[in-house]
């Protein structure tokens, strides 16, 4: 029996929405925070996201091996109780871990799994098939393309093909940061024109334009108001040379915040540096204390604050953070 989506959440998922990658606040310590891990769920949730993804990347998959898993999930589902918004669990593990996580995010209220396949590597298409079927039998399922840089694997057409398929996925993260290794990318890279572009199919003998319809990025988990208003104005519309031209601003601070410069090497303290500067995280700390800032990469991101500060939600963050960290 499959656990499918709430019809309200899944009109959500197919209109969409914002779903910031949720980082893991921690203190000096590598403790968790859960002041300021709420204060997140909060921002987020007020900024107008319409989804918040937990357990994922971002939120850094050596959580798991500290006992973080079950916490942090619980605490984002306790401030989503009251808000109409699509809850994504990150997923990760062989085949009976992922089953677990996954009837755990079920049971915390959870509507959808992430599923990261980084510990499938030297598994077959085949295999990797089953895995994601099982595994979609306990929680509707979005698929994940992590980049091979930070410890994705590559996954190539006939997979997906395969993939989508599969009885209970809904939706698919593409994010190789690779435009040959996916018909679209959906990247943190490519934002606005991925949103923008009416990519055209063929198949069986017919046409169909299909369109990438929100996103679930970590560029998304800061300066997320302003990711909110851009996706409303993309979805509004009219495109034109200002709305094109942003492509080229958001990719550049999506360098600076994910440490292109250092093969992505910060990508995550990046975001966590954008979110200490606006108060919400006291300090970049990740569970890895070899995971830091790269050298030059705060100095990269002083210089898109300065040339991209009108893409900042420093404002609407400073109007609210007291009440989110109360």
């Amino acid at each position: 029996m499959h656990r499918p989506l709430p019809p309200e959440i899944a009109a959500l998922l197919r209109r969409g929405i914002v779903i910031p990658a949720h980082p893991l606040a921690l203190n000096a310590r590598r403790k968790l925070d859960e002041r300021r891990q709420r204060a997140l769920a909060r921002y987020y949730l007020d900024a107008g996201s319409g989804g918040l993804a937990v357990g994922v990347h971002a939120t850094q998959f050596a959580i798991r091996e500290a006992g973080l898993y079950e916490p942090v999930l619980r605490i984002a589902a306790a401030e989503a109780t009251t808000r109409k918004a699509l809850l994504i669990a990150g997923l990760s593990g062989k085949t009976a871990q992922a089953k677990n996580e996954a009837q755990l995010a079920a049971s915390l209220g959870y509507h959808a799994g992430m599923l990261s396949l980084a510990p499938m590597k030297r598994a077959s298409i085949g295999e990797l098939i089953d895995h994601c079927t099982a595994v979609a039998r306990e929680i509707p399922l979005v698929g994940f393309y992590l980049q091979i840089a930070v410890g994705g694997i590559a996954l190539p057409r006939e997979f997906w093909r395969r993939f989508a398929a599969i009885e209970n996925v809904v939706a698919i993260k593409i994010a190789p940061f690779n435009r040959y290794a996916t018909l679209y990318t959906g990247n943190d890279d490519h934002i606005v024109l991925d949103l923008l572009t009416p990519f055209t199919v063929a198949a069986n003998g017919r046409t169909t334009t299909v369109r990438i319809k929100g996103g679930l990025l970590g560029h998304w988990s800061v300066w997320t108001r302003s990711a909110v208003q851009l996706l409303q104005r993309i979805q509004r519309g009219p495109v034109d040379a200002e709305l094109l031209a942003l492509d080229a601003r958001v990719t550049d601070c999506n360098s600076a915040f994910f440490d292109v410069a250092n093969n992505f090497a910060g990508c995550i303290p990046g975001c966590h540096e954008v979110l200490r500067r606006q108060g919400l995280l006291e300090g970049t700390w990740c569970l890895d204390p070899n995971e830091r800032l790269s050298p030059g990469q705060a100095e990269e991101i002083d210089r898109v604050y300065r040339e991209h500060a009108d893409l900042a939600d420093d404002a609407f963050v400073g109007a609210n953070l007291e009440r989110w960290l109360s």
